[in-house]
């Protein structure tokens, strides 16, 4: 009973360590998710920008969160995990700081879009599929979950604070403790966050030391092409690709950059509709991590019609609950929101581990790149609706819309490839096998 092997039953797996910083990682990138919704408003007001011009930057932000993964995940693959985080914190903290000197719209789109896009895009959906394919074998539904209420989590600790702190002392303040809170993670990630198993003398939680595939060593940028230009070929991520491209339209493109906004168009203090929206984050960490826990046991096919199907039917329901003050048909909106917020990303990465196989984290960045550009399109689409209309309605019902095609393109998806030519192939040769693990 002396082994390593036995020694290792008797105590946590380094495993649950990694996920436990990765999780707090991505709780501080999350905190520059909170902002642009408060923020628009007082920047309007003090530069008088148009709610085009902020929105615009707030769409490079989403495209570039987005566009950034598939190559974030393939640098994880050839320099680590810390290395890589540890720098994307940085960036992130050094685009928010440099907003508080802010005198001309350009400076927005670089600061609050370019900088900040790049930094939050690297520890993104790309770092929760590093890490549960890297770390995890059991329990990938889970922990995966897990993970990616640590956004919510992140937006419940940092918008009300953002809230009040813009309230009582200005939006400078509020942007200087965001990149504060970046920089906090900075040691905990340096010191906690491993690459491999292999790094600690353990297999994956769950796995053998076979499920431990050797890092990759040729170019970044061609294994994350490699990945997108193989899985275009299939049907499977098409599917998977539009839907998650109305996710992120009907969620970061919308609703959270825009309800604030629109509740304050309906007499609602925006410290009160922050409040309402840091609510969506505390019942989005339950959903999500639900959803993880269901993913291992339900068809991820089932999960995501449902998911996109109710989230349709609240969204066209959304306009007429707006109100000076808080309705309980409002909350009733909100706790349903929170807690369907991200439970698609669970089921949507099983579905790409099933397709893709080792390839998965690649070609899921790729998956959220379309999350990000749909969030995007919406970001600023919603904005221009607004100043066109003088309503956001429109982009309330044009998104409940969207869910409803959403839905039917999950449930298009097989659950399994019935031929395996169709499927995109991880094995092809040994040196393949190897570039394509990550």
């Amino acid at each position: 009973m002396s082994t390593p092997t036995a020694l290792r039953t008797h105590r946590v797996h380094p495993a649950w360590w990694v996920a436990a910083v990765t999780f707090l990682a991505l709780i501080g990138a999350a905190a520059f998710r909170s902002v642009p919704g408060v923020l628009i408003d007082p920047l309007h007001e003090e530069f008088g920008w148009s709610l085009s011009t902020i929105s615009a930057a707030v769409a490079v932000n989403l495209a570039l969160y987005g566009l950034t993964a598939p190559f974030a995940a393939a640098l994880m693959e050839r320099f680590g995990i810390r290395r890589v985080v540890v720098s994307a914190l940085l960036v992130t903290a050094l685009g928010s700081g440099l907003t508080v000197f802010m005198t001309a719209s350009w400076q927005l789109l670089l600061c609050w879009g370019v900088l900040v896009g790049l930094g939050t895009g690297s520890m993104a959906m790309s770092l929760v599929a590093t890490v549960t394919g890297r770390w995890f074998v059991a329990r990938r539904g889970l922990v995966s979950g897990i993970l990616t209420a640590a956004g919510a989590t992140g937006q419940l600790v940092f918008l009300p604070l953002v809230a009040q702190v813009n309230a009582h002392l200005g939006w400078r303040p509020a942007a200087l403790g965001t990149a504060a809170a970046a920089l906090a993670v900075v040691p905990f990630v340096a010191w906690l966050l491993r690459d491999r198993p292999r790094d600690l003398g353990v297999t994956p939680y769950g796995g053998t030391a076979a499920d431990d595939v050797d890092p990759v060593r040729g170019n970044p940028g061609r294994t994350a092409l490699r990945g997108l230009t193989e899985a275009v070929r299939t049907k499977a991520f098409w599917l998977l690709a539009g839907g998650f491209m109305i996710c992120g339209a009907s969620t970061n493109g919308l609703v959270q950059p825009h309800f604030i906004p629109a509740a304050h168009d309906h007499g609602m203090p925006a410290t009160t509709a922050a409040g309402l929206l840091a609510l969506v984050g505390v019942f989005d960490v339950v959903g999500t991590v639900f959803s993880g826990w269901l993913t291992d046991r339900v068809d991820p096919r089932l999960l995501l019609l449902a998911y996109y199907g109710l989230r349709g039917m609240s969204l066209f329901l959304l306009p007429q609950l707006f109100g000076t003050d808080i309705q309980a048909s409002m909350l009733a909106f909100i706790v349903f929101y929170g807690l369907d917020w991200v439970a698609t990303v669970p089921p949507t990465l099983a579905l790409c581990r099933q397709y893709f196989g080792a390839r998965a984290p690649v070609v899921f960045g790729w998956v959220f790149a379309s999350h990000q550009i749909g969030a995007a399109l919406a970001a600023f689409g919603a904005g221009v609706v607004r100043e066109a209309t003088g309503s956001y309605d429109a982009a309330w019902y044009g998104a409940a819309a969207l869910c409803v095609l959403a839905a039917g393109l999950s449930i298009s998806v097989r659950r399994r490839p019935a031929d395996p030519a169709t499927a995109l192939p991880v094995t092809p040769t040994p040196a393949a096998a190897v570039e394509a693990h990550g």
